[in-house]
């Protein structure tokens, strides 16, 4: 059975009233895993589409942007987000079952939230509804408030680009700490390691864009001290 398939009878069951954490529980080990990764993007991302007032054609680009979908597989992805949008279930019960399901702060959390922030500015404008969405997925997910930072630098036109909070770091960081920090955060964006803690190999572009960006932030952060 392929990824979708099984994403679409995880979704099935919440459809039929089984609650979030029985279907959680079937996907806590590989390979169930990554259909958890999905669904949670799914999930979220479909309800943070209409924290604007509305789904736009780009948002829903984007998630294609963020899984690789087959052609075989285009009515499945579909069925998965019609019933991601009709669910009634508050985005905040969502996040908690799913920091539940991978443990409060985990390095997946991140990924998840990548993909949220890779959405949510599809449509050229970041809400205000949309960063307060985020903001509290973050904490429910229990990450540090320099991490929600550093992701939200990387994707939000106008955030004020900031090599240290890429990095997860403050502005006053020891060059040797911002070392540490960019060699850790390579090593956790390694493609084998992300799809090991539970993206699925369909999302591995998302570590992808992570490599370039704290690459990025590292390179600036040398200069400014050699400067």
């Amino acid at each position: 059975m392929s990824l979708w398939s099984r994403i679409v009878d995880a979704f099935a069951a919440v459809a039929r009233g089984e609650g979030l954490t029985s279907v959680f529980d079937k996907l806590r080990t590989p390979p169930e895993r990554s259909v958890a990764f999905t669904i949670a993007v799914i999930a979220l991302g479909a309800k943070m589409a209409k924290a604007d007032g509305e789904v736009t054609r780009s948002e829903v680009r984007a998630f294609r942007e963020v899984f690789h979908i087959p052609a075989s597989e285009e009515a499945n992805a579909a069925k998965v987000f019609n019933l991601a949008r009709q669910d009634v279930a508050g985005f905040e019960q969502w996040a908690a079952k799913i920091a539940a399901m991978f443990g409060p702060g985990a390095e997946v959390l991140k990924d998840i939230l990548e993909g949220l922030f890779h959405i949510a500015i599809a449509d050229g404008d970041y809400h205000e509804a949309e960063d307060a969405f985020l903001q509290e997925v973050a904490r429910i997910f229990d990450l540090h408030a320099c991490c929600y930072r550093g992701i939200r630098s990387r994707y939000v036109p106008d955030a004020a680009p900031d090599p240290y909070a890429v990095l997860g770091l403050e502005a006053d960081a020891p060059l040797e700490v911002a070392k540490a920090a960019f060699r850790r955060a390579i090593f956790d964006a390694h493609p084998d390691r992300a799809m090991a803690r539970g993206m699925p190999e369909e999302a591995v572009r998302l570590a992808q864009e992570r490599v370039r960006a704290v690459t990025q932030a590292w390179d600036e952060i040398r200069t400014r001290e050699a400067a």
